[in-house]
């Protein structure tokens, strides 16, 4: 009976002793500074710019054109100039159409790319979690979901550089 007591004893202070490995990322910096996510920004600001202008170019064109009708229409009889602008209306709105429509297509990419990113990321945590031991990492973020944690739980560094290593070797 004495040995039973003795190994749960020794049994319970060794589970007792066992201390969760805990640490937590600051998950603004980690994704601020992932180098994918960097290059995102990159390609999406070029294809921004790239709209952008597209879309000045093709609004200073139909800008001229209607200019030229309101030169022009003083010199049509009032149905012609009715017809023609009925048709500039329509040209506008489609052009309208066709420019809200990129745009939003461009913006559905940019954020699917986003979305697919943060799920990587969070995968990489995890599994950089479990083969690195630890029972917990926590994520720090403006919320406040982490209000205080010690320097030396914070793996942010380290996880970083394992995410854009993995990143650079693709």
């Amino acid at each position: 009976m004495k040995k039973i007591v003795l190994i749960i004893t020794v049994a319970f202070a060794t589970i007792s002793c066992q201390q969760d490995k805990i640490a937590f990322v600051d998950n603004t910096k980690l994704l601020n500074e992932y180098q994918e996510k960097i290059d995102i920004e990159a390609k999406y600001k070029t294809k921004f710019e790239a709209f952008g202008k597209k879309r000045d170019s093709i609004t200073q064109t139909f800008q001229q054109e209607a200019q030229a009708f309101q030169q022009e229409a003083q010199k049509l009889s009032q149905n012609a100039a009715q017809e023609k602008y009925q048709t500039l209306m329509q040209k506008s709105q489609t052009i309208q159409e066709q420019i809200q429509g990129e745009e939003q297509q461009l913006a559905m990419d940019s954020q699917g790319e986003i979305d697919s990113l943060l799920k990587k990321v969070k995968d990489f945590v995890v599994d950089y979690g479990k083969s690195n031991g630890y029972t917990f990492i926590l994520g720090k973020n403006e919320a406040g979901s982490v209000m205080y944690g010690e320097s030396s739980k914070d793996i942010t560094d380290e996880v970083l550089r394992a995410l854009n290593d993995q990143y650079k070797n693709k």
